[in-house]
C-alpha cells in the first residue's frame, strides 16, 4: 500500500482533458538573432521573440507566464513532455485558470501513445510564432527541451524525408524487434545499415531508431552525415574567438550580431537558475510534492499503464517521473498489490535522482549555448521581469545583465563543489516510516 495519508490509488482519475486538434505544419518562417552586443541599425529590424529556458524547477514558467501579462504575450511550450494530455503534474504543466489568463500553445495537442519529435516540433513552433506575430502580440517560448529550443532558434537540419513505400518497408524491418522488446538487435541492424551512432539513442526509443533508418534507405547515409545549422554557427562562433571557460560573466558569452545574422528573428534569450546546492533542494521537494497528491503523478502514471503502455516503451512513457512511478506500480500489481516503505522510499529516491541528473545535463547542455544570458532565479521574481521587460523594449541594440542578476555557469568554488559532492535528499514525510503495509 502507498504510505497512509499520502495517496490514494484505489480512487485514482483522470481529469477529461479536451482535445487540441494537431497545429497545421505549414511554411517554415524561420528563427531569430539574440543577443547581447551592439548591431547594426542600419541592417533590417527583425521581429522580437523572447526565450526563456533553465532546468526542471528553475521557475521559468512562472516567469513567462507573468513576463507574458505585461507584454501583451503568448506562450509556446518547448517541453518535450507537455505536449501530451493527462501528464499535467509530472510535466508541471500550466494549471487551467494560467492558460484561460493567457493562451498557451503546444500543450495538450497528443495522446501519450503518440511520438513527438524535434522536427515536428519546428514545424508547431515555427507557424504558431509566425502566428502571434501577425497578430500583434509577443511570441515567449519557454521550456527545457534542449534539442526543441537549439532547432527553432537555428533552424532544421536538412534530412531527406522518408517516402510512405520506404517508411512502410522500414516499419516491416523492426516491428518484430518492437514486439520482442529486443532493442539491442534492432540497434545492430541500424548500426549495420550504416548508422554506428544509432548505439547511443536513448534504450528504446524507437522513433528515433526508426527515423535513422529510414534516412539510410531514403540517401544511403546516415543522419550525422546531413548539413546541421546549429553547426555552421557553433564552427563560425569557434573560429572567430576562444571563450574562456573561467569567465563567468553570462553577458560576455553571448555571439556577437555578426554571427547570428543568418537568423531570421531577433531572439532574446536568457536561462534562469539558481545555485545548484538550492536548485536540487527545490527539484526534491517538487519531486515529494507531485507524489502528496491524491490526482499526482501516481495517478497519472497508473492511467498511461490502463491505457497499455509499458515504462520507457515510448515518448511519454520515457520521461522522468511517469518511468520511474509505473516501474513501481508494476513492482506493486507483481507483489499482489503490496507496497512496503521500504519500496516506496526507493521510488521516490529514483524519481529525486532522475531529476536531479536531468537538471544537471540541462545545465550542461545550455552552458555551451552562447545566445543565453544566464538569470539567478533566487532573486525577487518582479527584478527579473522588469529586467527582461526593460531588454524587449530596448532600441539600443545592447543586453547587458547587471551584476545582481547574473548567473554564474559553473561551480566557481570548492565548498560549493564539495557541498554538492555530499548532498543527499531531506524528505520531510519522515513519518512515513511508521505507516504499516497493506493492500494497493
Amino acid at each position: 500500500m502507498i504510505p497512509s495519508g499520502l495517496y490514494s490509488l484505489r480512487s485514482i482519475r483522470l481529469p477529461q482533458k479536451p482535445f487540441f486538434p494537431s497545429l497545421l505544419r505549414s511554411r517554415k518562417t524561420l528563427v531569430t538573432n539574440s543577443s547581447c552586443v551592439s548591431f547594426n541599425n542600419k541592417r533590417e529590424k527583425k521581429e522580437k521573440v523572447i526565450v526563456i529556458s533553465g532546468p526542471t524547477g528553475a521557475g521559468k514558467s512562472r516567469l513567462a507566464l507573468e513576463l507574458a501579462k505585461r507584454l501583451n504575450g503568448e506562450i509556446i511550450s518547448a517541453d518535450s513532455v507537455q505536449v501530451y494530455r493527462g501528464l499535467d503534474v509530472g510535466s508541471a504543466k500550466p494549471c487551467s485558470s494560467d492558460r484561460k489568463e493567457v493562451p498557451h500553445h503546444l500543450i495538450d495537442i497528443l495522446h501519450p501513445s503518440e511520438d513527438y519529435s524535434v522536427g515536428q516540433f519546428f514545424e508547431d513552433a515555427r507557424q504558431v510564432t509566425r502566428d502571434i506575430l501577425d497578430s500583434g502580440r509577443v511570441p515567449i517560448v519557454t521550456g527545457g527541451t534542449g534539442l526543441y529550443l537549439r532547432w527553432f532558434l537555428y533552424g532544421k537540419p536538412d534530412v531527406p524525408k522518408a517516402s510512405p513505400k520506404i517508411a512502410a518497408k522500414v516499419y516491416s524491418e523492426l516491428v518484430d524487434f518492437e514486439r520482442d522488446r529486443n532493442w539491442e538487435a534492432a540497434v545492430q541492424l541500424v548500426v549495420k545499415a550504416g548508422d554506428p551512432k544509432a548505439q547511443y539513442l536513448a534504450a528504446n526509443d524507437w522513433y528515433r531508431l526508426r527515423r535513422s533508418l529510414e534516412i539510410i534507405r531514403s540517401s544511403g547515409s546516415p543522419p550525422s552525415a546531413f548539413h546541421i545549422p546549429y553547426d555552421s554557427f557553433r564552427h563560425q562562433s569557434d573560429s572567430s574567438e576562444t571563450i574562456d571557460s573561467s569567465d563567468l560573466n553570462p553577458s560576455a558569452d553571448a555571439p556577437e550580431q555578426d554571427k547570428v545574422k543568418d537568423l531570421d528573428y531577433e531572439f532574446i534569450c536568457f536561462f534562469l537558475s539558481s545555485p545548484r546546492l538550492d536548485l536540487y533542494r527545490l527539484i526534491d521537494l517538487r519531486c515529494e510534492h507531485m507524489l502528496s497528491e491524491t490526482d499526482g503523478i501516481l495517478s497519472e502514471a497508473r492511467w498511461l499503464l490502463d491505457k497499455g503502455l509499458l515504462p520507457n516503451s515510448n515518448s511519454a512513457t520515457r520521461a522522468i517521473g511517469y518511468r520511474q512511478a509505473m516501474e513501481y506500480l508494476l513492482r506493486c500489481r507483481e507483489q499482489g498489490g503490496m507496497s512496503s516503505t521500504r519500496d516506496f522510499y526507493y521510488f521516490l529516491s529514483e524519481f529525486q535522482k532522475a531529476s536531479r541528473n536531468f537538471a544537471k545535463r540541462q545545465l550542461t547542455w545550455f552552458r555551451n549555448e552562447q545566445i543565453y544570458h544566464w538569470l539567478n532565479a533566487s532573486r525577487p521574481l518582479d527584478e527579473v521581469i522588469n529586467f527582461i521587460y526593460n531588454a524587449y523594449n530596448d532600441k539600443s541594440g545592447t543586453l547587458d545583465v547587471p551584476e545582481s542578476l547574473q548567473m554564474k555557469k559553473d561551480v566557481s568554488n570548492r565548498r560549493e563543489a564539495s557541498g554538492l559532492k555530499a548532498y543527499r535528499a531531506k524528505n520531510r514525510y519522515h513519518k512515513i516510516s511508521a505507516c504499516h503495509t497493506g493492500s494497493w
